[in-house]
């Protein structure tokens, strides 16, 4: 039997907004992709740049940065810029090492944008298939 393939996310997300709005996402029973894994953080800012790369390095085909909606929807009024500055280097890095931009992102939804995440989930998993699998070395870096 000829499985098709599966590619595997890594989401870190925003205690307040993203993971409330996965848990409606859930609980409301929309239709979803069983392609990714959520890890619940306090703020999308306490995203460390480790933590994505560890994912990368770990199997992660791809992986979503999402918290809530700048400029004032953060609880801690500036995670949401701390994950989005951290974003924009970290992305450079990941293109450096030859990791498509398309495999890591940055979203914003809110606690009541349940059908938002189910749209990102789809949306990345789709784009995932179409690049394919993360190829790596040895060390766990994307060999081109």
């Amino acid at each position: 039997m000829n499985r098709e393939w599966t590619p595997r996310i890594v989401a870190f997300v925003c205690n307040w907004c993203t993971y409330a709005a996965a848990d409606l996402a859930g609980t409301s029973r929309m239709q979803q992709p069983d392609s990714v894994r959520i890890v619940r953080l306090m703020c999308s800012g306490r995203a460390d740049p480790q933590f994505v790369l560890e994912a990368i390095a770990n199997g992660a085909d791809g992986v979503i940065v999402a918290g809530c909606h700048p400029p004032s929807d953060c609880h801690y009024q500036e995670g949401n810029y701390r994950a989005f500055r951290r974003f924009m280097l970290l992305r450079r890095v990941l293109e450096s090492m030859g990791v498509e931009k398309e495999r890591f992102r940055l979203e914003w939804i809110s606690a009541s944008e349940a059908r938002k995440w189910v749209e990102v989930v789809r949306s990345m998993t789709e784009d995932l298939k179409r690049l394919g699998p993360l190829r790596r070395d040895e060390e766990g870096i994307k060999v081109e």
